[in-house]
């Protein structure tokens, strides 16, 4: 169902977000990545994996080989990062909606949980093929 114009509701939309265009859309988009990535700042796992981070981005560059060692080696720490946000996004959502436990609030964050051991797991055998490559062989 649409609103008429003369509407209150489409004057003064629930997201004001939609409204933009243009690059004042990306602007403020960019202006909430920048939030979110602050709130993330404040949970300590996503601490732990940024300063892992400003090690491991430079490191790959002289540990790959080729753009794809390095592509694999730089992407995969950055994808422990971005899952991590988006866990803890799920985390923040769910508790948002009650703080008494429930069988599908605990299974939504468990799996989100294992979303984030699967790409440290990837991480951490990428690097260390990588390595071995190099050193071992």
């Amino acid at each position: 169902m649409t609103m008429p114009s003369s509407s209150p509701l489409a004057a003064n939309p629930v997201n004001p977000q939609k409204a933009r265009t243009g690059l004042s859309r990306v602007w403020h988009a960019g202006g909430y990545s920048l939030q979110g990535l602050r709130a993330g700042w404040d949970e300590t796992a996503f601490r732990q994996e940024a300063v892992a981070a400003v090690f491991l981005l430079p490191l790959s560059f002289w540990v790959g080989r080729t753009w794809v060692e390095t592509a694999l080696l730089a992407g995969s720490m950055l994808l422990v990062m971005i899952v991590e946000l988006l866990n803890t996004g799920l985390e923040a959502a769910i508790d948002r909606i009650g703080p008494e436990w429930h069988d599908l609030s605990k299974r939504a964050k468990d799996m989100g949980s294992a979303a984030v051991l699967l790409s440290l797991i990837f991480c951490a055998g990428t690097w260390a093929a990588a390595l071995m490559q190099r050193y071992l062989a």
